[in-house]
């Protein structure tokens, strides 16, 4: 038997080829046929959890649908979905169209979460590593996205497969943004999630630092609550650009239980997120459209 090349198009014994690698380029090349048509494909990273890195992946995705950008959005939080409860479609459920899987409208958004494939939504996904892959190569392959101009990627917090997976069905990713708080546990992390990052060579679009600080609604003073500056400075030990900070904001927690992004809302944290989006676009050399 000759040794196999994987160049599938020009093999003569394609027709009755038993190669895993055949059925692999296969998927890779549904994967590319689909996301060809999309511009942009950022991921959203986080080292642990609970540093609101979906709040930051559904809020950059209104903005940028706000300034005029065709947007959707991939949970590829495969047993923690949550971005379909912040964009209030959390009762949809998954349909098959002439072109593929259907993704849920939100609003203009184009989403897909496994959440709309569950029953019941207090459903616990029990999956190893190589279902997760598969359900994140169908998201991608198998999805009618249609011609995007940005893909925001919300993966789960950590550095195992979901990432790698992602990375290894999209080797044309834009890049990366690194959501932290300031405290020192969650900076120890994202100092992880960055060498993760630059490791499997995607560029770093930056840091972004949630949660800095809360302005008193009564006195106007700031509160730092988990510290502040935290973001930057790793950052700057890093040598990755700092993107902006977040500041806390009481209205945030209420507006996403109801589904509603911060950003389409008088919130204290808008300004200084908006400032985020415009340094993300300001990576990419997309230009800064005004809201």
């Amino acid at each position: 038997m000759e040794e196999c090349d994987s160049k599938c198009e020009a093999c003569a014994t394609r027709g009755t080829c038993t190669d895993p690698r055949k059925e692999m380029d296969v998927e890779l090349r549904a994967v590319s046929a689909r996301m060809g048509r999309v511009k942009h494909k950022i991921m959203i990273a986080s080292g642990k959890g609970g540093v609101g890195k979906s709040t930051v992946a559904v809020n950059l995705a209104r903005v940028l649908q706000a300034r005029g950008f065709r947007v959707g959005v991939l949970d590829a939080d495969i047993t923690g979905p949550s971005t379909a409860k912040l964009l209030g479609v959390e009762r949809e459920r998954l349909l098959a169209g002439p072109g593929g899987i259907e993704p849920v409208d939100s609003k203009g958004l184009k989403v897909i979460s496994m959440a709309f494939a569950l029953s019941d939504p207090s459903s616990a996904v029990v999956w190893r590593g190589p279902m997760k892959m598969a359900a994140i190569k169908q998201f991608l392959a198998d999805v009618s996205w249609g011609d995007l101009d940005f893909l925001i990627i919300d993966l789960p917090p950590g550095t195992s497969d979901e990432p790698l997976s992602v990375v290894q069905l999209l080797p044309d990713l834009t890049g990366a943004v690194i959501v932290t708080t300031p405290q020192e546990v969650a900076l120890l992390d994202s100092r992880k999630a960055v060498n993760m990052v630059k490791a499997m060579g995607v560029p770093l679009l930056g840091i972004v630092e949630n949660m800095s600080g809360l302005r008193c609604p009564h006195c106007g003073e700031v509160i730092d609550i988990f510290k502040t500056g935290g973001g930057e400075r790793a950052a700057e030990e890093l040598a990755v650009p700092f993107l902006g900070a977040i500041p806390l904001d009481p209205e945030i927690t209420p507006l996403g239980d109801e589904g509603v992004a911060f950003v389409d809302r008088d919130t204290a944290a808008k300004e200084s997120f908006e400032r985020v989006v415009d340094g993300i676009l300001g990576q990419i050399g997309e230009e800064k459209r005004a809201v």
